[in-house]
């Protein structure tokens, strides 16, 4: 049987806490009166758009008894965070079309501090009437066009006629079929050890370390965010990327040095510590070893008049 309503129960609540389960079953809004909402329902799914009405911070949370997947229809932000329980949380400022994985019984949290007028949609899917294993793997911002596709046809629908029918009913049990299939599919490409990430995984991980390249990043970080133990994934980030995970994230941090000398008037030491480096001496180190050229020289090598340093490398 089919529910329609523009408005869940959990917008009664006055009061967000990250942490806390929603007794409505559905995705929490922080503050209430940031959004609109439109919600079908039917037996074992549901379907809901939320649209911000104001640039003001928003926060989303959930934890219930549900399979959530997570559509960011639009989300440009200043600043943010979006986690999923099990996986290291992400600070990726444009989320547009990107999709989240929560499982049943994890915590979903998201808060937003938007150029645009965010828009997310939700999708409920009870494990209980889903012909397939009870468990699934968390996923954070992750792409599939077909899943994709099949979301912005079902966003279609509920803007279009705010009702369900039987096309409605019968694409999204296609969604939750084809989201099954594309975590098993994901589960068979870890599983081979010999090969490399998958291109989710890959996408997962150079997002994470492009986000934190000033910062230390743990091994035990990065193979939790692909679902692969440490070792598997030191193996598999090689194949696919060509460096181990600690030479590449240098790199990275060489190449932004680059970008920031070329681009930007800062001082060796303020390049350094931009990426990093809380020795000038390291980072120029660093540098030499990677283009055998200091820091001073690479800018004194670009074409066209070049600032003055304040450190002398």
């Amino acid at each position: 049987m089919l529910m329609v309503t523009s408005s869940p129960p959990e917008d009664s609540h006055h009061s967000f806490s990250r942490s806390a389960a929603d007794e409505s079953g559905y995705v929490k809004v922080h503050p209430v009166g940031a959004v609109a909402r439109r919600l079908v329902s039917w037996d074992g799914m549901a379907t809901e758009v939320v649209q911000a009405v104001r640039r003001d911070k928003v926060a989303f949370g959930y934890r219930g008894d549900r399979h959530l997947l997570v559509v960011c229809d639009q989300g440009l932000r200043r600043k943010g965070e979006t986690i999923v329980e099990g996986l290291p949380r992400s600070a990726l400022r444009d989320v547009t079309r990107k999709l989240s994985l929560v499982p049943a019984g994890h915590a979903y949290y998201d808060w937003h501090d938007p150029r645009v007028l965010t828009r997310m949609l939700y999708f409920y899917f009870d494990p209980a009437r889903l012909p397939a294993p009870a468990a699934l793997a968390p996923r954070l911002l992750f792409e599939d066009a077909t899943l994709l596709g099949m979301a912005s046809r079902l966003e279609r629908l509920v803007e279009a006629t705010g009702a369900g029918s039987p096309y409605f009913e019968a694409l999204g049990t296609v969604l939750a079929y084809e989201l099954l299939g594309v975590d098993a599919a994901e589960a068979r490409s870890e599983g081979h050890a010999k090969g490399g990430l998958a291109p989710w995984q890959q996408r997962a991980v150079t997002t994470y370390i492009e986000e934190h390249l000033a910062e230390p990043i743990a091994l035990a970080t990065l193979s939790r965010l692909v679902g692969l133990s440490t070792y598997h994934f030191c193996r598999a980030f090689k194949q696919s990327l060509g460096l181990p995970p600690h030479r590449y994230h240098s790199r990275r941090r060489i190449e932004h040095a680059k970008t920031l000398l070329a681009t930007t008037a800062s001082s060796v030491t303020m390049v350094g510590l931009a990426v990093g480096y809380t020795e000038t001496s390291s980072f120029t180190a660093a540098f030499h070893k990677t283009t055998g050229l200091t820091p001073t020289d690479f800018r004194r090598s670009l074409p066209g008049p070049q600032a003055s340093e304040e450190v002398v490398s």
